[in-house]
């Protein structure tokens, strides 16, 4: 997401992820989609969520939340712990839903969930996430990924490994949609930046986008096609961004390390705030239908 501060603090002390490969959980395939999709184009499918647990919790092997207010982009939102109002699993999809309301000191609460603690982190591959999204004035849903090396982390034997920060760690945004611009939806990436002619210029970024009337009414494939030599980011059969390795400039490509996923909803903040927040707006609430990882 757009300007974004994180506090390595919030990553401390989270176990050692893998460099390679993504990790490879038991696959869900007791649904038919899942099991017609293990095998695609010369991908193999290795990671799957269906959300079609009887449970409403979220899978705890899978997911876990960020949790807090401002975290980033001076938002408006909490974003609460396990807390079914705001996170949950319902008639097969995942429901991340936005609530006026006040909580701690915050207007609103929101969930925001990841993979991040070893449940899923990923280099190189193909992600598809079949998600709705919702729409209004203020709100900010997103679907993306940061450096598993944003934090710090320990290894086994209690070596402290510090984090590099953000952007450093890179950042993809597979979907991002701000109701103040009704009608797009973005892909961005977001790295490092070192320039010997302006050395305050830390952040690099490129994006695309995409036109359509109305993505928030019904379900839409947000889908990440992610090699070493480029980033290709597609809403349903459309590419909306390719994003290319340049070897000149190897502050551009943190890609080689595996990042984890986040799913959220953000309220207001710098961007999905720029033109106010509507309270009328909610409750509001995102659905994923599922997520899966491939890779050749």
């Amino acid at each position: 997401m757009k300007n974004l501060f994180l506090s390595a603090l919030l990553f401390a002390g989270t176990a050692a992820l893998a460099a390679a490969a993504p990790n490879t959980p038991a696959i869900d395939k007791t649904t038919p989609a899942a099991v017609a999709a293990a095998k695609k184009d010369g991908w193999q499918l290795i990671w799957s969520e269906e959300f079609n647990a009887a449970d409403p919790r979220p899978n705890p092997a899978k997911w876990t939340y960020e949790v807090g207010n401002s975290i980033r982009n001076n938002e408006a939102q909490f974003y609460t712990n396990d807390r079914r109002e705001n996170v949950r699993v319902e008639k097969g999809v995942l429901v991340i839903e936005a609530r006026k309301e006040k909580y701690d000191k915050a207007q609103f609460t929101s969930g925001s969930v990841t993979t991040a603690g070893g449940r899923l982190s990923m280099r190189y591959g193909r992600m598809e996430i079949r998600a709705k999204i919702p729409n209004g004035r203020g709100v900010w849903p997103a679907l993306w990924m940061l450096g598993t090396n944003i934090g710090s982390t320990r290894t086994e034997d209690g070596t402290r490994i510090p984090g590099v920060g953000w952007p450093r760690c890179g950042e993809i945004d597979i979907m991002e949609y701000v109701g103040h611009i009704p009608g797009t939806v973005h892909a961005t990436m977001h790295t490092g930046n070192k320039e010997a002619a302006n050395p305050k210029k830390t952040h690099f970024s490129r994006g695309g986008s995409i036109k359509k009337e109305t993505p928030w009414d019904g379900f839409h494939l947000y889908i990440l096609e992610w090699s070493p030599e480029q980033i290709e980011v597609f809403y349903d059969t459309k590419k909306i961004l390719t994003y290319r390795r340049d070897l000149s400039r190897p502050d551009h490509w943190p890609f080689d390390k595996p990042h984890y996923l986040i799913m959220n909803i953000a309220i207001g903040g710098s961007w999905g705030g720029a033109k106010g927040i509507d309270d009328a707006a909610f409750p509001c609430r995102m659905e994923v239908d599922y997520v899966r990882v491939w890779k050749k």
